[in-house]
């Protein structure tokens, strides 16, 4: 995904620890007052797809209007890190915005700093359902909710060349057709066959976009993170043991030396933009990302797009993982308006409302609700017609969400995380380590998170 990422060092455990339905509309919470009146200040992330950024504000002003609310909205970009620094900062501080937007670990660090919203996601959660268990994983922490996800939400599956799939014996749309059917086809979607198809793919000069690079290709750290939860190869559990020398391990990496071979030699140099440079510029056949490469392409490259086509992740051993990244809404404990934050949680996260974020970015988005992922826009986007169809987890992908590291505990899973680490075993395979010395150099790295 072409958008700003988490630079970074290594935090220490410390660090992280304190760190800087389908109902037609949502239920109203007993918090709801007769007027929710005095002030919020809001801070939304500065969406990839500007047109979000225009539809929120005018729903939360339009909501202001009604409640005599007076708001200020900061649209804060994730570029340079400014929406994570900004949000440490306030943490520290103890001011600031009153609603925030957090990304992924960015909330799991801060939650010590957040009011509880149990009394928002209850009635979310029996309007449209449970949310995926990587939102569950990074917002509930010892049994209470520390932040709503929100619509932002993405995951990141494969989308891929249509016409050069089809010159090699595969047919991706009917693999994965646009309608609700499980296929044989899909059966053989495995990582024998992703790498059948990226060595191919090396040959024709237009190697599979799968960035191997550090803390600011959140993008490849996703889809590197699947594939080892495909094969069952964790890094560290939840009592802390170092797994690296597991069997599991061994398969993984085994099949990563042959894959590495075929990607593209700046793989281990790529950040968020590379693989939606390499799809729309047609250098690539295949990459892992939410449709913002195809969104461009439909603007910048049209031929491009129209070849485009967004599928499910392959299966390994341990079943099909699809790379995810989530988006949250928290209040801060310090805000002096928490009844009001609330309640304007729970009104954009009415059904109608979410709808109309969603159609605004044309599907680019998903909310990690069951009961709403069921948006009509995923059928009717194109060119081509269903091209993302598939994007959502359907109950016939037999798929599930993945973050990176998380069979080990959040506070340890966030440092993985924000170290780079899966992609670093690859990279270091790439340039000619051998597995032995990659599982050394793992096990180094890991043992420093956990003393």
């Amino acid at each position: 995904m072409d958008k700003g990422t988490h630079e970074g060092k290594r935090l220490s455990r410390r660090g992280v620890l304190t760190g800087a339905a389908t109902s037609a509309a949502l239920p109203l919470l007993h918090i709801r007052t007769a007027g929710a009146a005095g002030k919020l200040w809001l801070g939304f992330t500065d969406s990839f797809v500007p047109v979000n950024n225009v539809v929120t504000r005018r729903q939360v002003e339009a909501w202001a209007r009604k409640n005599a609310v007076d708001v200020h909205i900061d649209f804060i970009p994730t570029v340079g890190n400014k929406l994570l620094l900004t949000g440490s900062a306030e943490a520290l501080a103890k001011t600031g915005h009153d609603m925030y937007t957090f990304y992924s670990w960015d909330l799991y660090n801060a939650h010590a700093s957040l009011a509880h919203v149990d009394d928002v996601m209850e009635p979310l959660i029996q309007a449209y359902g449970p949310v995926d268990q990587t939102a569950e994983y990074l917002a509930k922490v010892d049994g209470h909710w520390t932040a709503v996800p929100n619509s932002g939400s993405q995951l990141k599956p494969p989308c891929a060349r249509i016409s050069w799939f089809k010159k090699h014996g595969l047919d991706l749309q009917a693999m994965y057709p646009a309608r609700a059917e499980h296929t044989t086809l899909q059966d053989a979607w495995d990582y024998d066959a992703l790498l059948k198809y990226a060595e191919l793919a090396a040959q024709d000069g237009v190697a599979f976009g799968l960035g191997l690079g550090g803390s600011n290709n959140t993008d490849g750290i996703e889809q590197v993170g699947a594939m080892f939860h495909a094969f069952g190869a964790g890094l560290i559990d939840r009592r802390g043991n170092i797994l690296v020398d597991s069997p599991q391990m061994q398969e993984c990496l085994q099949y990563a030396a042959k894959l590495v071979k075929f990607l593209p030699n700046e793989a281990a140099s790529y950040d968020d933009a590379s693989n939606n440079r390499a799809l729309i510029s047609g250098k690539s056949a295949l990459i892992f990302n939410a449709p913002s490469a195809w969104w461009v392409a439909k603007r910048d490259a049209p031929a491009i797009a129209d070849d485009c086509w967004t599928f499910s992740a392959p299966r390994g051993a341990k079943g099909r993982f699809v790379p995810s990244e989530a988006f949250f809404w928290g209040i801060w404990s310090f805000s002096r308006n928490q009844s009001a934050a609330k309640e304007l949680l729970s009104h954009l996260m009415q059904r109608s409302l979410v709808e109309e974020r969603i159609n605004a970015v044309q599907g680019y988005n998903i909310p990690p609700f069951a009961g709403l992922s069921d948006f009509p826009i995923w059928e009717t986007a194109g060119p081509p017609p269903g091209t993302l169809f598939n994007y959502p987890i359907r109950p016939w992908h037999k798929a599930e969400p993945s973050l990176p590291g998380s069979e080990a505990s959040p506070e340890i899973a966030a440092q993985i995380y924000a170290s780079a680490i899966h992609t670093g075993m690859l990279a270091r395979l790439k340039s000619g380590s051998t597995i032995k010395q990659v599982i050394a150099w793992a096990r180094e790295q890991l043992t420093g998170l956990v003393q």
